[in-house]
C-alpha cells in the first residue's frame, strides 16, 4: 500500500451505517492503535514526506497524519481487510470497527473472526480504547442533535469561538524590504522539490516554493 496509489472510497453515511444494526443486541467495539501510523510508505514515496526540524532532516516510513489522501487511504486499506464480513457483522469507519451479532454464541464466532483476521493482517488494537460484549450502542452526536437540550454559552464556549475566528480571519503578513541588507534565506529541498523563504530582520518578506 501506498499513499499514491489508492481506489477511491464512497464517502460513508453513519445513518445508513447505523441502519445495518436492526435486529443486532450484542455488539464490540475495536480501536485500532496509532491508526494511520500502521500503513506503511512505499519505499520510493519515502523521501516525499521528508521535514526539516532544528534536530534536523527526517522522512516517514509510516504514513503520517495530514497529508491529502490519508483518509481515503487508510479506508481503502480497513474495506480490503474487512471485505469478507463487511454489512454481515462488521461495520468499519476510519480506524473503529463495530461488530455486531443477533446473539450472544453468535458473537463469540464473529468477535474470534475479526480477531483472527486482525493478527493476520498484523493490525492492532489498543485494549484500552476497546469494548466488548455490549448490550447497546450509543449513536454519535446523540446528545447534541437532541432538541431537548439547551445549549449554553459559556466563558469556555466563547473563548474557543474567538480563538477559531482568529484562526481563521487572520493571513500572514509579509514585510517590506527595507533597503539591501540583512537578508537572510531559509531554504530545504529534496529529490522532488524545494522550498525557500526570505527573511530580512526576522521578518518574512516572500516564499517560494517549487
Amino acid at each position: 500500500m501506498t499513499v499514491t496509489d489508492y481506489s477511491p472510497t464512497p464517502s460513508l453515511n453513519l445513518d445508513d451505517l447505523f441502519n445495518q444494526l436492526q435486529g443486532s443486541s450484542v455488539y464490540s467495539k475495536i480501536d485500532l492503535r496509532s491508526g494511520y501510523h500502521q500503513l506503511r510508505v512505499r519505499d520510493e514515496d519515502i523521501p516525499k514526506t521528508a521535514f526539516r526540524t532544528r534536530y534536523g532532516h527526517y522522512e516517514f516510513q509510516v504514513m503520517p497524519f495530514g497529508l491529502m489522501n490519508a483518509l481515503a487511504v487508510f479506508m481503502d486499506l480497513m474495506n480490503r481487510v474487512c471485505k469478507p464480513y463487511l454489512d454481515k457483522f462488521v461495520i468499519v469507519f476510519i480506524d473503529d470497527i463495530l461488530i455486531y451479532s443477533k446473539s450472544k454464541e453468535e458473537h463469540a464466532e464473529h468477535l474470534k473472526s475479526i480477531l483472527e483476521l486482525l493478527k493476520k493482517e498484523e493490525l492492532y488494537a489498543k485494549f484500552s480504547k476497546c469494548e466488548f460484549w455490549l448490550s447497546k450502542i450509543a449513536k454519535p452526536m446523540t446528545k447534541l442533535t437532541q432538541k431537548n437540550i439547551k445549549f449554553e454559552w459559556t466563558e469556555k464556549a466563547e473563548a474557543a469561538f474567538q480563538l477559531l475566528k482568529e484562526k481563521l480571519c487572520s493571513a500572514p503578513i509579509l514585510a517590506l524590504p527595507e533597503g539591501s541588507e540583512n537578508f537572510m534565506v531559509y531554504c530545504d529541498a529534496s529529490r522532488k522539490g524545494l522550498g525557500a523563504v526570505l527573511m530580512q530582520r526576522e521578518k518574512v518578506i516572500a516564499y517560494a516554493s517549487r
